[in-house]
């Protein structure tokens, strides 16, 4: 369905969940962050970070790490408790609380009673509006008591890691879960009032073949899911060092990868669901079909997102928050997180005050990547045009006027067309995830 060009694909990428990305940050003056959460207002989405599993996967390139350890977790929580508190007490009144997201890590990993605690903080110290609510989980350590917790705290948006459901891949990637496993779990989460439930899954994962995606795809089909994400696998281990389990020579060749998200994007529309850039997808009654059919669409921290809220805050170690005119993460280290938290004070000291420049780049690669055609000013296009040139040559996007747009065959291509527009990227040169 899409044509291989190697050359074109050749330079990793950002993800550009954010822009500028994480990769050009720097440090911020004293007061940056405070300042950004007073003067926020309307309505507000929150991230809160549990950076821990009960069992780590070699793939996996997220700040986590053990819940074994409980006095760990628990200074971790005590910490996070204190970050709300003063976050709420830094809101104005006009701030709405309006989505309130779990991610990790794996939020389950920690107990029950202290997830619950999380809840009652949040309602006690921030302007809640009505919050949807959402969580990702870790199918090994979902139980039945936290399905009744979830429901009971009104949780309607999920996400499971499943990744892939051939036994061979998962043991290849530590993550052995089995398929009783991941049916019990989606009927715990349907029977908890769950209405959108996401699975991630993977391609390119070590001595994975085209049939063992299939049998992947068109089983998270059959369970229903109402969106599925399907991410090429990264394989970093310079970055991440866990990654150093996974034997480099088992993983497909940069050719496979491409034929098997090319798969993944056929099967899954011919099973009728709408594409979501290339490898997202969702059921078209699904929140985020909609956003995409309506033009809503957007990218932040957690992805693609029908979240149009102009303020997202991070909470927790490593945490991210987002506003019109800054960027911000909280300290990675949690030992320093905990004590500047402990202290009342907000840890996210490194991040990027977003110029109006940045604005104007950022609004062109968003615009690319979840409406497939943006509208970019002269000077832009000018500065573009010789390496968009191969692009439009091979029939994978499409200049009229100012207008560019990203032709059906040029999906897997998204980001690298995106990335023209990019002014930091020849400034700072680091490694990032292939873009297929």
């Amino acid at each position: 369905m899409w044509s291989y060009i190697p050359e074109l694909l050749a330079t990793p990428v950002p993800r550009y969940t954010s822009y500028p990305t994480a990769a050009d940050f720097g440090p911020l003056e004293d007061g940056t962050i405070e300042r950004a959460v007073a003067e926020t207002e309307g309505d507000v989405s929150l991230y809160l970070h549990i950076p821990f599993c009960e069992q780590i996967c070699y793939y996996c390139g997220c700040n986590t790490g053990a819940s074994g350890k409980r006095a760990r977790v628990e200074h971790y929580l005590d910490a996070l408790h204190q970050e709300i508190a003063t976050v709420g007490s830094l809101l104005p009144p006009s701030a709405r609380v309006r989505r309130i997201a779990f991610g990790g890590g794996s939020p389950n990993a920690i107990l029950t009673g202290e997830f619950l605690a999380l809840v009652d903080a949040l309602h006690a110290h921030m302007p809640l509006a009505a919050p949807e609510w959402s969580i990702e989980l870790d199918p090994r350590s979902l139980t039945a008591e936290w399905s009744h917790v979830l429901g009971a705290v009104g949780v309607t948006r999920a996400s499971m890691g499943v990744q892939t459901f051939a036994a061979h891949c998962q043991k290849a990637i530590g993550r052995e879960q089995s398929l009783t496993m991941i049916c019990r779990s989606v009927d715990w989460l349907r029977s908890a009032g769950v209405t959108s439930l996401n699975f991630d899954l993977m391609y390119g994962l070590p001595h994975q073949s085209e049939a063992d995606l299939e049998d992947s795809l068109e089983m998270t089909r059959k369970l229903g899911a109402d969106r599925i994400a399907v991410f090429g696998y990264a394989h970093v281990p310079h970055l991440v060092p866990r990654q150093t389990m996974i034997p480099e020579n088992a993983l497909p060749g940069a050719a496979a990868r491409f034929i098997m998200a090319s798969e993944a994007h056929r099967i899954l529309t011919g099973a009728g669901y709408d594409a979501i850039g290339f490898d997202h997808f969702a059921l078209p009654q699904d929140s985020m079909a909609r956003a995409v059919r309506n033009g809503t669409l957007r990218r932040n921290f957690q992805g693609f997102t029908d979240d149009q809220a102009e303020a997202l805050i991070g909470l927790g170690s490593t945490a991210i928050s987002g506003f019109a005119g800054l960027l911000a993460q909280n300290e990675k280290h949690t030992g320093r997180y905990r004590q500047l938290s402990g202290e009342g004070r907000l840890s996210a000291s490194h991040g990027i005050v977003r110029s109006a420049e940045d604005r104007r780049r950022g609004e062109v690669i968003e615009a690319l990547l979840c409406r497939g055609e943006a509208a970019v000013p002269a000077d832009l296009l000018a500065g573009a045009a010789e390496r968009l040139a191969p692009f439009t040559a091979a029939g994978l996007a499409a200049l009229s006027g100012d207008r560019l747009a990203i032709l059906p065959g040029g999906l897997p291509y998204a980001r690298v067309i995106a990335a023209l527009f990019d002014s930091y990227r020849a400034l700072t040169p680091r490694r990032f995830s292939s873009a297929i």
